[in-house]
């Protein structure tokens, strides 16, 4: 009976050390939070940091929208999420479109890079239609009453490549010359280089 008791303690013990050390753990981390400069204030910000950041696999974009409406404040922080992310990604598909068509032997370059720029704009609109909303928030001022919307978006890498080459395999002018595999490697370096940014 002694043993048992005694086991028992040592467990409580063990138990009461492991609790003291992770409420010191987490103290020390409220602790780091430094306070903002005087004449200053810290801001929330939803929707944002890092985990929003587009990557290897995703274009991401967040918005912010604000109005006296709430359905107003959510369009137009879709709208200007939409607006960054459409720019993202035509910045990614222009690069890949220039190295692709360089790296190629093309007759009549500058018409094959016409090509390839109107066909992946077509397909950016309409991907865009399909973008995933992975972050909303929305808040209400208290100083005027207006709302404020935070949203954050994305699309996927892939989805957005499947969609091009559907388009460009089916285009009777490039399918000829058009490489699939070279695309999508080409592709898939200028998503590497533009999260890196």
């Amino acid at each position: 009976m002694k043993a048992r008791s005694t086991g028992i303690f040592v467990r409580t013990g063990i138990m009461l050390f492991l609790a003291a050390a992770v409420a010191t753990g987490c103290k020390k981390k409220k602790d780091a939070v430094q306070p903002a400069p005087a004449g200053e204030e810290l801001v929330t910000e939803y929707c944002a940091g890092p985990e929003y950041f587009s990557n290897e696999e995703f274009f991401r974009s967040n918005g912010l929208g604000e109005s006296m409406d709430q359905a107003t404040a959510r369009r137009r922080a879709m709208s200007n999420a939409r607006g960054d992310l459409a720019a993202a990604i035509s910045t990614t598909v222009k690069g890949t479109t220039d190295n692709y068509v360089n790296s190629r032997e093309f007759n009549n370059r500058e018409e094959v890079q016409e090509r390839f720029e109107s066909l992946t704009r077509e397909v950016i609109n309409q991907e865009l239609n399909g973008v995933r909303t992975i972050c909303q928030q929305a808040v209400r001022v208290t100083a005027n009453g207006n709302y404020k919307y935070y949203v954050a978006i994305e699309l996927s890498g892939q989805e957005l490549l499947g969609a091009m080459n559907s388009r460009l395999s089916n285009d009777e002018r490039l399918r000829i010359d058009y490489d699939y595999e070279q695309f999508k490697k080409t592709f898939e370096q200028e998503m590497e280089n533009f999260s890196r940014r």
